[in-house]
């Protein structure tokens, strides 16, 4: 069978004349036809469909099916259509084949109509027009001949230790690994992540980003995009100010923006977005199809591709903080974890050979262990790499880890399965054990050339770069770790916390009562001196309440102040999980600076006075 699929707008026919003696019975409702957003199946049965009629429905509609779900649709138009074929089947067997190819998609959840066998007719369509919309099938009726084939070789797994020493790892045995017991956390890891055993509790973040009021659902949205609150707005843009410092500042990329909508009738747009076609947004606009973009590989690569590079000016790094989304199953979209949008700091490095690229790769893993661990979070590091490239280059590895000082679970790719030759990840480990990638580095050995993306060469000649793919993770999966790792503080006796530079209020003065508000407020003023975060608490309730109420929301620092402390121009502050210290004002804005450290500052743009404040979250 010879099949022509056509992603229509619209698509209409009507019977005019008999094209053969003995066209198929027509009937009122099959004499006219037309379907909207609609794949037509243009169909040719040939005479080898006779032989095998049950499998060349069969095949035919599983590319029907095919087609119909890259381009997102549930509407088939099935047409008998004579001219693709010279060598065509007779009319019984051909009417039969075309309504099984009716029956089976109908089964298989499509709105299908079939217009009849056997007459001429005249039709219109109107072809959507990208690169997905125009293919041609040819349809076999031959179960393939069985040949032994060659069994893949599974990958092999080890834990490689910081020290160089590599010990193997049987995933059915992990109980017998003495270096999985010593470091429980990758144990965790190789159990959700490899082994597939996932919790079916929630993870805590999600009440927990509700009831400190900084993320909340929105159900005027869709699913997995969500409502930021100041305090929620204000860690959002903390984390991307410190992505944006160690791009820019410390590696020196340059920063681009590129569009979040592109057009699929662009070849190579299209292929991109072929990787993930069950993922992909799409909206129709002035008639043409378009795709939201689900990595910033899409407008990257197009400006990389207009580039004119040097082979004296690699390696390139370039940055850029993109909003990205992922259609990704209602079921699957879990809080801050799984999203639909979210925004991702990605770095790309252009290089011109392998030596380069290991170099570069080397500097993204150093700045990423400082992302991580600037985090205060619990995470281990996972590495995907092809065996020949990882016993090459095993030296390099142990290099890697002695910078993150961790052992790294390690799989062993027999081959190249994919367009990198290595990758890592920094995984978080939740407080219900599930895990989720934060870090990724992938050192990319094919798309330069494939995306047509060249350097001049000494010699000047056109070469292909090696590209390595990094992001920093997305900025939303960064808040549900944080909010994990207090939650598993809590699990263990802690009080919950977060990092100080990312605390939405760093320290709360509290007058013991209205006498000393002005104190109070005075003392704030020394402390948003030194850029620090600060509110005051002037609520007309019991000093026990409003110490409770800062507990409450983990504010690292309680500043007491009273008749005492006025006269004394000091304050008594209460660290979260430190015990409490009188102080002078600039022995606490010292310590709350360091703290803080080299890290972004940004103020929050709440009211001061607490009494001010509207109430964001039920």
């Amino acid at each position: 069978m010879k099949l022509l699929l056509i992603h229509a707008d619209a698509f209409q026919y009507e019977v005019k004349q008999k094209a053969i003696k003995n066209p198929e019975e027509l009937t009122e409702a099959i004499k006219k036809g037309s379907m909207n957003e609609v794949v037509v199946a243009f169909c040719t049965v040939e005479k080898m469909d006779e032989k095998s009629p049950d499998l060349a429905a069969q095949k035919a509609s599983d590319s029907i099916e095919e087609v119909a779900k890259w381009v997102k649709t549930k509407n088939v138009m099935l047409y008998p259509y004579a001219h693709l074929s010279s060598d065509l089947g007779s009319r019984d067997p051909a009417i039969g084949i075309l309504k099984k190819m009716e029956k089976i998609l109908k089964e298989r959840g499509f709105n299908v109509k079939r217009s009849p066998f056997g007459w001429y007719k005249s039709f219109r369509i109107e072809c959507k027009g990208h690169p997905l919309s125009e293919l041609s099938r040819s349809i076999v009726p031959e179960e393939k001949v069985k040949v032994a084939a060659k069994p893949k070789k599974p990958s092999k797994f080890v834990v490689l230790e910081p020290d160089g020493k590599e010990f193997p790892l049987n995933l059915a045995k992990i109980e017998d690994c003495a270096v999985l017991q010593k470091n429980p956390l990758l144990k965790q890891f190789v159990i959700s992540e490899e082994i597939g055993k996932i919790p079916h509790e929630p993870p805590a973040h999600i009440n927990l980003m509700r009831r400190l009021e900084l993320v909340d659902y929105e159900p005027a949205s869709d699913v997995g995009h969500y409502r930021y609150y100041p305090k929620g707005t204000l860690i959002k843009n903390l984390l991307e100010e410190l992505a944006t410092e160690i791009a820019v500042k410390d590696l020196h990329c340059m920063r681009i923006e590129t569009p979040s909508i592109y057009r699929l009738d662009q070849p190579d747009i299209a292929e991109q977005a072929s990787r993930f076609v069950e993922k992909d947004y799409r909206l129709k606009v002035d008639d043409k199809e378009f795709t939201l973009r689900f990595a910033g590989d899409f407008g990257l690569f197009r400006m990389m591709k207009d580039m004119t590079m040097s082979y004296k000016q690699l390696p390139i790094r370039i940055y850029e903080l993109s909003p990205s989304y992922r259609l990704e199953q209602s079921g699957e979209v879990v809080g801050l974890r799984r999203l639909r949008a979210f925004t991702m700091p990605d770095v790309h490095c252009f290089c011109k050979d392998l030596k380069q690229a290991i170099d570069e790769y080397t500097e993204l893993f150093r700045y990423y262990t400082k992302l991580a661990n600037s985090m205060e979070i619990d995470y281990v590091v996972a590495f995907r790499v092809v065996e020949d490239f990882y016993n090459k280059n095993k030296k390099w590895f142990v290099e890697l880890l002695k910078i993150v000082q961790k052992p790294a679970l390690i799989e062993l790719l027999p081959e190249m399965k994919h367009y990198w030759i290595v990758k890592h990840e920094y995984q978080m480990l939740d407080a219900v054990g599930g895990s989720a990638q934060l870090c990724t580095v992938q050192l990319d050995i094919e798309d330069s050339e494939r995306y047509g993306i060249f350097y001049v060469d000494e010699k000047g000649k056109k070469r292909g770069c090696i590209i390595i793919h990094s992001s920093m993770g997305s900025i939303e999966r960064w808040i549900y770790a944080i909010l994990e790792q207090a939650a598993k503080m809590k699990k263990q006796g802690k009080p919950p916390i977060l990092p100080v530079w990312l605390s939405p209020m760093q320290i709360r003065v509290v007058p013991v009562s209205a006498t000393q508000l002005n104190y109070a407020n005075k003392v704030a003023d020394e402390i948003e001196e030194c850029n620090i975060r600060v509110d005051v608490d002037d609520r007309e309730i019991t000093l026990a309440k409003k110490i409770r109420d800062a507990e409450m929301e983990w504010i690292p620092y309680i500043s007491v102040v009273g008749e005492k402390e006025q006269k004394e121009n000091s304050v008594t502050v209460r660290i979260r999980g430190g015990g409490q210290k009188k102080m002078k004002i600039t022995e606490l804005t010292t310590k709350l600076d360091k703290s803080i450290g080299d890290k972004p500052r940004l103020l929050l743009r709440l009211p001061r006075l607490l009494s001010a404040r509207p109430k964001f979250a039920a």
